[in-house]
């Protein structure tokens, strides 16, 4: 009888990155996937749906509800990640994992895709309540049939989910206010540039900004802040010249604060025109490159890998020991400059080159 570790011994990979391909649970380069698939058609390799049904009956099905990332906006491919590895860690102990993306601008991608995690009939659902009046929907739903859920990386008020993991939005816009005070002098003013369409939904987006001018007003401080909302952050032409014309109309701007992942974004727009004090999010690969530049100077991160694998470990410990989570578990505000980032989200790169070797 052929096994999973006879398989994964041919193909020179581990059994985990075996297993993501029979259950087409990604994380695994499409070289391998194909080098694995052919060792599995030679060898009339198929899973015995007896022992595959005896064997579920010993487990909790956990459905994960994120958004799909892409290169040009890459932060959600971090709490895949952490997602992906915790998933492989917890497999031998009854916990399955399944994953459902949406497009993060599209409350009807959200829904469908709620829509067909029912259908998977889970024990828990993970996921990151994007959108406000759907999250009301979906809890709804949940509630009526008793599957517990936990939330991701995005926190709201007023539900009944298990916890919340993720950063603690509001400090971490504080601290962001404090670093952008090093220095600055007393009649400078700030812009504050919201990049999200829904952005009104987001409410980690919100309490960032909440934190951020929290810190001038409980410091006393005489610096001005303005705000510019960009609906559309693809359309670079339209960016930067709305970047431009408020730029021109407040000459003593001297700090720009991007309470989002798309830092970036806004740095290119600016066209090489940067003396500026800037303070984002996140460290997407894009983010990084800039801040090695010196054109951004401080990503706030909000350690997007361990969210992803500490939900999948708090949720199987609920489900298996009964054990329930503290109401908010908040992961560290790390502060990155050029000079530290390279050893930030460590876990992260080594668990990549694992599954990129294999």
């Amino acid at each position: 009888m052929i096994r999973i570790k006879d398989i994964a011994k041919e193909a020179n990979v581990s059994e985990g990155t075996v297993d993501r391909v029979l259950h087409n649970r990604g994380g695994v380069s499409s070289k391998t996937e194909a080098k694995i698939r052919k060792i599995l058609e030679r060898r009339n390799y198929s899973i015995n749906p007896v022992a595959s049904a005896l064997a579920m009956k010993n487990k909790y099905n956990v459905a994960v509800l994120i958004p799909e990332y892409e290169d040009t906006d890459l932060f959600w491919k971090s709490p895949y990640l952490g997602i992906l590895k915790a998933s492989d860690e917890v497999k031998n102990i009854g916990i399955h994992v399944n994953y459902f993306k949406f497009n993060q601008y599209d409350p009807a991608s959200y829904l469908k895709s709620f829509e067909t995690l029912l259908e998977t009939e889970p024990a828990a659902v993970i996921f990151a309540p994007m959108f406000l009046n759907e999250t009301k929907k979906i809890t709804t739903q949940l509630e009526a049939i008793s599957i517990p859920y936990m939330f991701l990386n995005i926190d709201i008020e007023g539900f009944n989910n298990l916890t919340y993991i993720g950063q603690d939005s509001y400090t971490s816009g504080y601290i962001a206010g404090k670093l952008m005070l090093l220095g600055m002098e007393k009649d400078s003013k700030i812009l504050i540039i919201q990049s999200r369409e829904h952005a009104g939904d987001n409410t980690a987006i919100s309490k960032r900004i909440q934190g951020f001018n929290s810190f001038f007003k409980d410091n006393h401080t005489e610096i001005e802040s303005i705000t510019l909302k960009i609906e559309d952050l693809n359309n670079t032409s339209k960016t930067e010249q709305n970047i431009k014309d408020c730029l021109a109309s407040n000459d003593s701007i001297s700090g720009i604060f991007i309470p989002s992942s798309r830092t970036a974004v806004i740095v290119d727009c600016l066209n090489g025109n940067n003396g500026f004090k800037i303070i984002g999010f996140d460290n997407t690969p894009q983010n990084v490159e800039r801040l090695k530049h010196d054109d951004i100077s401080f990503l706030i991160s909000q350690k997007p890998f361990e969210q992803g694998y500490e939900s999948i470990r708090l949720m199987s410990d609920y489900l298996l020991k009964s054990k329930v989570p503290n109401d908010k578990v908040y992961l560290p505000i790390d502060i990155l400059i050029k000079e530290n980032v390279v050893y930030n989200d460590m876990n992260q790169l080594m668990f990549e080159n694992a599954i990129s070797e294999d």
